[in-house]
């Protein structure tokens, strides 16, 4: 028995599929699960990067001293002014969801503001196509685009033996798993 179940109606990522339209950027204040800090020597231009390359908005800022940054729900970073940077990026990274038709545009305009910044995009054995990025202050960020869900497909035996169904399988109320 697997204690895994489908519920996707909590994400705000899309089924994928060639027609998976991004949801807007969302402007709502809430209690972030998660976040991730990024400390910058350049402010201005991390932010710069992170909104025409990687599709972020700013949410709110403190002049000089922190820039909260935004894309879907749930996708929040905070650049934080900092002295230094680290000089190369570390093996840790963050990984943000896109859909697939973002994620040529993302490389295209990450490699236009900063050559040799982008490593992919390149499948998964996960049924994702990634791309990753590497930052102004060295963060390593992967974009990662669910691709559409083929039954017959390596990655769908792939998942079905970690115990993970069909995004359709099984689906209904999440009974005693929602709580």
């Amino acid at each position: 028995m697997s204690d895994y179940y489908n519920a996707f109606e909590i994400s705000p990522v899309p089924t994928p599929g060639p027609d998976a339209v991004p949801p807007e950027p969302f402007r709502g204040i809430y209690g972030m699960p998660a976040f991730v800090t990024i400390p910058t020597d350049d402010l201005a231009a991390s932010v710069d990067f992170w909104v025409r390359g990687l599709g972020f908005f700013e949410l709110f800022g403190i002049p000089g001293t922190l820039v909260h940054l935004r894309r879907w729900a749930f996708q929040d970073v905070l650049l934080v002014a900092a002295a230094d940077v680290p000089e190369r990026a570390p093996a840790l990274g963050v990984s943000f969801a896109c859909v697939l038709d973002q994620v040529e545009p993302l490389v295209e305009a990450c490699r236009a503001l900063r050559p040799g910044s982008v490593d992919g995009p390149r499948d998964t054995p996960w049924n994702t196509r990634d791309v990753e990025v590497i930052t102004p202050e060295n963060a390593r960020v992967v974009l990662t685009a669910a691709k559409p869900f083929d039954p017959a497909s390596p990655e769908a035996r792939n998942l079905e033996a970690m115990g993970i169904t069909p995004p359709d399988a099984d689906r209904g109320d999440n009974g005693d798993h929602a709580r």
